[in-house]
């Protein structure tokens, strides 16, 4: 059971990559319609080509953006998306076939059928989200809602999170508790330190906010950004380039401290196996090797390899702080 539940984990993860090239390529709305079932079957000739072609040229963004664009470059942005759907609809496959297997044959563990429910129900969550997100920018806007993709993401990393943990708990068997210290909290809070910078970087992804103030430390020649206010609040915090963008930054600051921290005190540390205290530096070293490939993408504008090397290390980061806050759990 673990090493089926780190396969899908790492099928998740493609899927959070591959979504993340969907989005840098501007393929994220090139199909036009949820089609669960068939859907994984793509246009086969040339009529069903133009008809899809002529549903997106009916979206704003082919209007506003890609006004020119021929069908030969409409296949290319569809097989982006299409690519990202289709795994999808594999990781479902891959968790669900293993899922019942297990069950008929009455091998999951009392303790791991409830986390299993969950994560099923989170699979199936995600993927209404995704197209909820979709139609965000199918009537009004040429790209979709940021707070849609964030809320995309972030439902992926939690679904990622929940895989890695029950995987973890599978292979060790029947959890062990530490001597009471204040480590489980501690390394939680690490880890939601990490999704939550995560989630600050898909509203700058969604707002296109890496295209702007591309010096660094400084914006634009200035200590903060000029357009940080929108009209309201939602506005400021969802909405505004600068205002994204400047929050990851700061954020990234925070967690470098926090991370660096941490490791130093997990080293010194007598209630903490090697173990754990490995983590707790490896964690430390991602999160400052995520911040400077970050400054790196900022400044060269977001090339689709950096960008998309960015979105990697930034779940991988987050897999090692859960990782790190499962260990500290155990004798």
């Amino acid at each position: 059971m673990a090493v089926w539940l780190l396969a899908v984990a790492v099928m998740v993860l493609g899927m959070v990559v591959l979504g993340g090239s969907t989005r840098l390529t501007g393929s994220g709305l090139s199909i036009t319609q949820w089609r669960p079932i068939s859907g994984v079957l793509p246009p086969t000739g040339a009529a069903e080509w133009q008809a899809e072609f002529a549903r997106y040229q009916a979206i704003p963004q082919f209007r506003l953006v890609n006004p020119t664009m021929t069908l030969a470059q409409f296949q290319t942005i569809f097989w982006w998306e299409w690519s990202h759907r289709l795994l999808g609809r594999v990781v479902a496959v891959v968790f669900a076939v293993p899922l019942i297997w297990f069950a008929v044959r009455r091998e999951i563990p009392r303790r791991l059928i409830w986390r299993l429910a969950i994560i099923l129900v989170l699979g199936g969550l995600q993927a209404v989200v995704g197209w909820w997100m979709v139609a965000s920018g199918l009537a009004t806007r040429v790209y979709v809602a940021p707070e849609r993709l964030a809320l995309h993401l972030g439902l992926a990393l939690v679904l990622l999170g929940a895989l890695v943990w029950t995987a973890l708990d599978a292979w060790a068997g029947w959890a062990r508790q530490t001597l009471p210290s204040p480590w489980g909290g501690r390394a939680l809070a690490l880890a939601g330190l990490i999704f939550f910078q995560i989630l600050l970087g898909a509203l700058v992804a969604g707002n296109q906010a890496g295209l702007v103030y591309n010096d660094w430390p400084l914006f634009a020649g200035h200590l903060l950004p000029q357009d940080y206010a929108g009209p309201t609040l939602w506005a400021t915090l969802a909405h505004s380039q600068g205002a994204v963008q400047l929050h990851h930054r700061l954020m990234a600051y925070v967690l470098i401290v926090v991370a660096a921290s941490m490791a130093a005190a997990a080293s010194a540390s007598r209630y903490l196996a090697e173990e754990s205290k490995r983590l707790a530096a490896v964690t430390a070293g991602l999160v400052f090797a995520q911040a400077m490939l970050g400054g790196l993408t900022l400044i060269l504008r977001a090339p689709l390899g950096l960008a998309i090397g960015h979105q990697l290390l930034a779940v991988v980061t987050l897999c090692s702080a859960i990782a790190f806050a499962w260990r500290v759990r155990r004798i």
